[in-house]
């Protein structure tokens, strides 16, 4: 099982940019697709990104299409979401998840290890 910790999370003014990060311990991190979802306050967590094993193929939820960019290292066992064009409704707890799942799929259920979380917080 791989185990997962986000860092990189804060504070930024609309407009700004963040990036966050997920370092993956335990079994072959190139092994698993990987994505990132979010939650806030009061609402379910939601697909944000996802990309295939070698990197090769990305995709994202409409929402932060164009503004946020995900991207790995297989090297180093991580991956990164840079977001950029910040708005306040991307206010939320960002988690880092792996999966042995198909190439594309948003769904909670493609992906079996979850982070902890690291808290995004968009001020207007």
């Amino acid at each position: 099982q791989v185990q997962l910790v986000e860092s990189g999370g804060g504070l930024v003014q609309a407009g700004g940019s963040l990036r966050v990060s997920c370092a993956a311990s335990g079994r072959a991190f190139s092994s698993y697709v990987m994505g990132w979802f979010r939650q806030a306050p009061v609402k379910e967590r939601e697909f944000v990104s996802g990309i295939s094993r070698n990197g090769f193929i990305v995709w994202y939820a409409d929402s932060v299409k164009g503004r946020f960019t995900i991207s790995r290292d297989n090297a180093k066992n991580t991956v990164t979401l840079q977001m950029n064009r910040l708005k306040p409704e991307d206010t939320a707890v960002y988690y880092c998840a792996a999966g042995g799942g198909s190439i594309g799929c948003s769904e909670y259920a493609c992906y079996s290890a979850f982070g902890q979380g690291t808290q995004v917080t968009v001020s207007s």
